[in-house]
């Protein structure tokens, strides 16, 4: 995934207690930044992938919208996945088709 193959990133995510159709726009981003912080990867090696920002270009931007969007992860991890769990479809049982 790149940054321009989504929905566009915004510098600033939503920072409410409710997932937003953002939230469930960047899910993929939100996994990649997780999985990127565990593997330790470097920010000059993510942002452009991940954020579509330069890193050496826009240090402070890319150190900015990479905080704010990793914040955004951990609280989905958190608490914005059991609104997902409540609102995801359920697939029909075999026994009541």
């Amino acid at each position: 995934m790149s940054a321009s193959s989504e929905a566009p990133i915004l510098d600033i995510p939503p920072n409410g207690d409710a997932v937003t159709d953002y939230d469930r726009h960047q899910a993929k981003l939100y996994a990649r930044l997780l999985d990127a912080e565990k593997a330790g990867a470097a920010l000059e090696e993510i942002a452009p992938v991940l954020l579509g920002i330069d890193a050496k270009a826009e240090p402070d931007r890319a150190r900015q919208v990479h905080k704010r969007h990793l914040n955004r992860a951990r609280w989905m991890t958190e608490h914005g996945y059991r609104e997902l769990l409540k609102t995801a479809p359920r697939p029909e049982s075999p026994l009541t088709s």
